[in-house]
Formats: structure tokens, C-alpha cells, sequence
């Protein structure tokens, strides 16, 4: 795990190890005989140079960028303020880092929320109720909520893709998507923490015999896109500038 030397990572190493020491003595005959313990390592960057952990720095810069222009203006309580946090970091959580595995019907990607809690983040659906008229105001401060997180998921999604696809546009040439391609497909329509992907399976070439047009193979069928409404991610072994630091 790497940090910067905040005092309150510092804490959190030095109590998580006490904690972790602790927890080896009272199980440590079951492990044992269940499971092989390789412990953890807490690394810290030098005090007074944040440039040195530049990825997460950059992740928490843009989360900082798209909060103040999306909830500046609005007033919160202590308790809409954590909550707003708490969704936004579910949706930094959520983002597709690469394919889980090279089966091409394998359409689930690699997240942060699995370094987190093994499994991607999972945002539960919303059950609309009728309030009664003496509490309407605080249906409308939390539709006000769910409305900017709305907002702050799609600027910081395309923000995202666009990170991903950085192109020199019309410049240089760029490699035609491949069959087996595993894409984020633009869909502006998501809920905040959700994220189209698919498959390639089939290409649709232009007369300059390059890759215009798609089928993909998705959790929903199969669809047909041009490319300009795809964004590939990285397979193993591919070089990415991507971080797969978790946001907290």
C-alpha cells in the first residue's frame, strides 16, 4: 500500500499492523493449516513531495475539479455532505480498469471496489414511496443529492474515457480495434456507478479500409456502434498509464 505521510496514514499503518499482528496470534493454528500469510507492506512517499504520488494525487485533483464545479454553489448539511462523498466514491471506485480475464464471453472488468472488497461496487436500486406533505422538503434536498450526482457522474465518465482514448486526432495513425476488443461503449443514460462494455465481434470497415463501425457482444445482447462511441481498455500485459489506486 502506498501513501503520502499524512499523520493520519501513518496512524492507520501503525494500528493496522497491531491489528493484523493481533489477529495472527488468535487465528494463527487455522491459517496455518488453511491458507499461506504473505502480511502487507505500507510504503510512504518522502513528507513534502506529493508530486511523488502523482496517480492518486491526479484522481483526487479530478474528483476535487468536477465537486467544486458541480456542489459550489449548494449549501449541505454535515450529514448530505458525507452522503454526497460517500456515492462520489463509489463512482471513482466503479471505473473499469481492464478485462478480468481474456475469455472473450467473460464481460465483467477489474475495478478498484475488488482491492477494496473483492467484488465491483454495487449501487442498489432506489424505491420511490409516498411522503407525506410534512416531510416534502427533505424529499426535495434528496432529490437535489441524486441530482448532482448525476451530474458529477458525467462529467467526471467522460472525463475518464477521454483520459483513456488520448489521441493525437487526425495526426497519426492509430491501430484499428481488433476482434476481441474489450470497450467501454458511451452510454449517458447509466446510473452513476454503472458502465456499458462489450466485446468486439464483429468490424465494419470503411473505404479506406479502416475500422468504422462495430457489433458488440454485451450483458444485454448484442449491438452495433461506430467507434467513435468506444473506448478500448487495456488488456493484460498492455502498457496503460491508468492507475488502479482506490479512492477514499
Amino acid at each position: 500500500m502506498f501513501s503520502d505521510n499524512g499523520r493520519n496514514f501513518v496512524g492507520a499503518s501503525y494500528r493496522l499492523l497491531k491489528e493484523h499482528n493481533k489477529f495472527l496470534k488468535e487465528t494463527e493454528k487455522a491459517m496455518v493449516e488453511k491458507y499461506a500469510t504473505h502480511g502487507f507492506n505500507w510504503s510512504f512517499i518522502p513528507p513534502y513531495a506529493p508530486h511523488m504520488g502523482g496517480l492518486w494525487e491526479a484522481a483526487v485533483k479530478s474528483m476535487k475539479l468536477h465537486l467544486k464545479k458541480v456542489a459550489a454553489n449548494h449549501h449541505f448539511t454535515f450529514e448530505e455532505f458525507t452522503t454526497l462523498l460517500v456515492k462520489i466514491e463509489a463512482i471513482l471506485n466503479s471505473r473499469p480498469l481492464s478485462a478480468i480475464s481474456e475469455n472473450p464471453n467473460e464481460l465483467s472488468p477489474l475495478t478498484p471496489g475488488h482491492f477494496l472488497r473483492g467484488a465491483p461496487m454495487i449501487a442498489y436500486p432506489e424505491i420511490t414511496s409516498n411522503v407525506p406533505d410534512d416531510r416534502i422538503s427533505l424529499l426535495n434536498r434528496w432529490e437535489r443529492l441524486k441530482s448532482l450526482l448525476h451530474i458529477f457522474a458525467q462529467r467526471w465518465k467522460n472525463e475518464y474515457v477521454t483520459e483513456l482514448q488520448r489521441r493525437a486526432k487526425w495526426k497519426t495513425t492509430q491501430n484499428n480495434i481488433k476482434l476481441n476488443d474489450y470497450v467501454i461503449v458511451k452510454d449517458d443514460l447509466l446510473p452513476p456507478t454503472e458502465w456499458r462494455l462489450g466485446r468486439v465481434t464483429k468490424l465494419y470497415h470503411g473505404s479506406d479500409n479502416n475500422v468504422r463501425v462495430v457489433e458488440l457482444l454485451t450483458q444485454n445482447g448484442t449491438i452495433t456502434r461506430p467507434i467513435v462511441k468506444l473506448c478500448i481498455l487495456p488488456m493484460q500485459n498492455t502498457p496503460t498509464h491508468i492507475t488502479t489506486s482506490t479512492t477514499h
